[in-house]
């Protein structure tokens, strides 16, 4: 059974309160339910939300965790007066005193999506996306000049997840690559991708793991069998090591981890640091 609820309360989409509220409850050994509840941005549905977060309570006997990112004065007031769970302002928390440091006030813009449209970060974001999809497994050599990062490691080692990570989080062009047979036995990456060698990160993984992964995918074949796997993984790592290109084991490393580390060492142009 779970510890207790935990509610993640917003006027926009939820996501920043959620984002915010799991990196605070990661920190302890709890296993709550989580509820997020979005576009909460009227005193009616206010209402409705301290009555839902109050029958938590009545029937779990503990208050529930209540983090929200509601901007409007008069829905926050409802929520913090009427609820009967532990309320956790962010706003009010970390707003409220950068405008008393600063001395300006603060937007109070509903959501980070407000003025999409007249985002340009939104807008490169989408087209990173768009270019991470048409360049997934080796699909398209085209316009790869335009690529800030190309991730290369044999079938199953994390590249697709990490290319879109990196395309919906930080508008990075991530192309990727598989490394086959055909290539150790070249010994040499992908020609398409020599001239872009600097772009190039590589991704490895545990042979056990790996084997587990592909065995979900194609168990008994080939493709998953474990000696395989050892295989194709030291050539690739050889190839990596011969080519200089930098790489990183995901086995235990999330995708966060993951695209951290790319961002470190690549460095792409686009972003500031």
């Amino acid at each position: 059974m779970p510890n207790r609820t935990v509610f993640f309360v917003s006027d926009g989409t939820g996501i920043t309160a959620e984002t915010f509220g799991k990196a605070i409850l990661a920190q302890f050994d709890i296993a709550p339910r989580h509820v997020r509840l979005p576009f909460i941005d009227t005193p009616d549905k206010a209402h409705q939300t301290v009555r839902q977060i109050n029958h938590a309570f009545e029937l779990e006997g503990k208050p529930p965790l209540v983090f929200t990112t509601v901007v409007d004065l008069e829905v926050l007031t409802i929520i913090r007066q009427g609820c009967k769970g532990m309320l956790l302002d962010m706003f009010g928390t970390f707003v409220q005193p950068l405008e008393q440091e600063l001395g300006i006030k603060s937007h109070h813009r509903v959501g980070r999506f407000s003025d999409v449209s007249q985002s340009q970060a939104y807008h490169d974001r989408i087209e990173a996306i768009n270019f991470s999809l048409a360049h997934d497994d080796g699909q398209s050599n085209r316009d790869l000049e335009g690529a800030d990062v190309i991730l290369v490691g044999v079938s199953r080692s994390g590249k697709t997840p990490t290319s879109l990570y990196l395309a919906m989080q930080h508008g990075l062009k991530a192309a990727n690559y598989p490394l086959i047979p055909e290539d150790f036995e070249r010994r040499q990456l992908p020609p398409a991708l020599v001239p872009h060698r600097k772009k190039i990160f590589g991704l490895t993984i545990n042979p056990e793991r790996l084997s587990q992964i592909r065995s979900e995918r194609r168990p008994g074949s080939r493709y998953a069998a474990l000696d395989n796997c050892r295989m194709e993984v030291a050539e690739a790592e050889a190839m990596m090591r011969r080519s200089g290109i930098r790489w990183l084991s995901t086995t235990t490393k999330s995708i966060e981890e993951i695209a951290t580390t790319i961002l470190q060492e690549l460095r792409p142009e686009r972003l500031s640091y």
